[in-house]
């Protein structure tokens, strides 16, 4: 063995994982519900602010150009909070994928190893590929959050 080479765990190793995950597909939200309704509260606030702004006299000096970038970048923080709240981790039998603006996935076979992040807005396993390019699921759900945290030790580097 090449030293400083990635040794990924081996068909029974997999299946031992998957088998104490528990049933598949293991699935759930991708964000906690306070980080979802978060989310939408700041969006909330920056419209109403925005609002309050618009109407007032500082408001009207404003040009078209700028009012038109700042409502296309409320629709973009819409949309991202939508997609936060709908957003869906599932692990089953051939892989892990989430859904997002586009649907995330990678298969076992793909990861070489992972990295698990527990920040406070929602557990993070950073899934680096064979060819190099990682794949980051969030896992809102406390099933999920021992399920990647399972993972990250399993596929960890050796």
């Amino acid at each position: 063995m090449v030293l400083g080479a990635l040794q990924t765990p081996d068909a029974d190793e997999r299946r031992a994982l998957l088998a104490e995950i528990g049933p598949l597909p293991l699935e759930g939200p991708a964000w906690p519900k306070w980080v979802k309704w978060t989310a939408w509260l700041v969006l909330a606030l920056v419209v109403l602010r925005l609002g309050q702004t618009a109407a007032s006299p500082a408001g009207e000096m404003v040009s078209t150009a700028i009012k038109a970038s700042l409502v296309i970048c409320v629709l973009g923080l819409a949309v991202l909070a939508r997609y936060m709240h709908t957003s869906v981790t599932r692990i089953t039998e051939n892989g892990i994928e989430q859904s997002w603006l586009g649907r995330r996935a990678i298969a076992w076979d793909e990861i070489s190893f992972v990295k698990f992040i527990p920040l406070i807005s929602s557990k993070k396993l950073i899934c680096f590929t064979t060819r190099g390019r990682p794949v980051t699921f969030q896992a809102g759900s406390r099933e999920l959050e021992i399920a990647v945290a399972r993972i990250a030790l399993v596929y960890r580097r050796r």
